[in-house]
């Protein structure tokens, strides 16, 4: 089957009615998501960190009946450990996600089954998963590992975050299939999309960060928001995931909508196990 070039907003199934929840979107690819969704009916609900752009984001999207947020953190080190041991990226990109996942899934759970109706949840992952290598994710320690002080390490550290969200949507999905709840989940890494983080992430690269950033940057880079939203508002609401469930039940999407194999530790299924039972456990002294 031939690569898509691009997915319209036709190709998703009508939205009308329904209801979403997203951690980002006042720019970038969620900003681009949340038009795709909402021009197929969805109101989406999402979080911000910077009420200002939130403000200029809802007033953009007014006419598309849409609340709008922000949430996610690039490689942009060094990163900082909190009181409780956690690494300032991995709450961001990883902790934060686990718990709204974990605190909307009754519900979820609930709507689905009652329904009967598919529902998805989507992580937004990175093809940065596939730098680090761990061995482990049984400890605090090692879920919060700091890779080091350098740019490499620092893409090492966020690949790791990017890995614990394909591992988690693995986990849920063995979950939930065995509880026969209708939900698919599904990692997407978006592409190399041109936003402010990937802007800031280069600009920050020693001594030749101008350069790459003028340069390079619109060759790798250089993708538009709406690029990246593509492959996510595709899982999200495709119609040929709403057809064919069973295919994308824990599957990683790359761009453009197409299914890809992600590295060999996000498919171990210790490593998944293991990611999720300690992060309960984390957050269950925290909470």
């Amino acid at each position: 089957m031939p690569r898509r070039k691009s997915v319209s907003e036709d190709e998703l199934v009508d939205l009308h009615g329904k209801r979403g929840h997203s951690a980002f979107g006042s720019t970038g690819i969620g900003y681009a998501t949340i038009q795709m969704l909402a021009r197929r009916g969805a109101k989406v609900y999402m979080g911000a960190r910077n009420v200002e752009r939130a403000a200029v984001a809802i007033k953009q999207l007014e006419s598309e009946n849409i609340l709008v947020n922000n949430a996610a953190m690039q490689p942009e080190g060094p990163f900082k450990f909190d009181k409780n041991g956690l690494l300032d990226i991995m709450v961001t990109n990883h902790f934060s996600h686990f718990v709204l996942t974990d605190t909307l899934l009754p519900p979820l759970k609930e709507t689905a089954n009652e329904s009967g109706q598919f529902l998805t949840l989507l992580k937004l992952s990175s093809s940065a998963h596939m730098h680090p290598k761990p061995t482990t994710f049984s400890t605090k320690e090692a879920i919060n590992k700091n890779y080091g002080e350098s740019t490499g390490a620092y893409l090492s550290t966020y690949g790791n975050s990017k890995l614990a969200n394909i591992l988690h949507m693995k986990e849920l999905q063995k979950r939930l299939n065995t509880e026969s709840v209708p939900i698919t989940c599904i990692a997407v890494h978006p592409g190399r999309i041109a936003t402010e983080g990937t802007t800031r992430f280069v600009s920050s690269i020693p001594y030749v960060g101008w350069l790459l950033n003028k340069f390079l940057k619109q060759m790798v880079f250089s993708a538009p928001w709406r690029h990246g939203a593509m492959t996510v508002a595709f899982a999200a609401a495709g119609k040929e995931v709403a057809a064919q469930r069973e295919q994308y039940q824990g599957a990683y999407l790359v761009p453009i909508a197409a299914t890809a194999t992600p590295s060999s530790f996000s498919r171990d299924e210790r490593l998944q196990k293991e990611l999720y039972e300690t992060t309960e456990k984390i957050m269950s002294e925290l909470f």
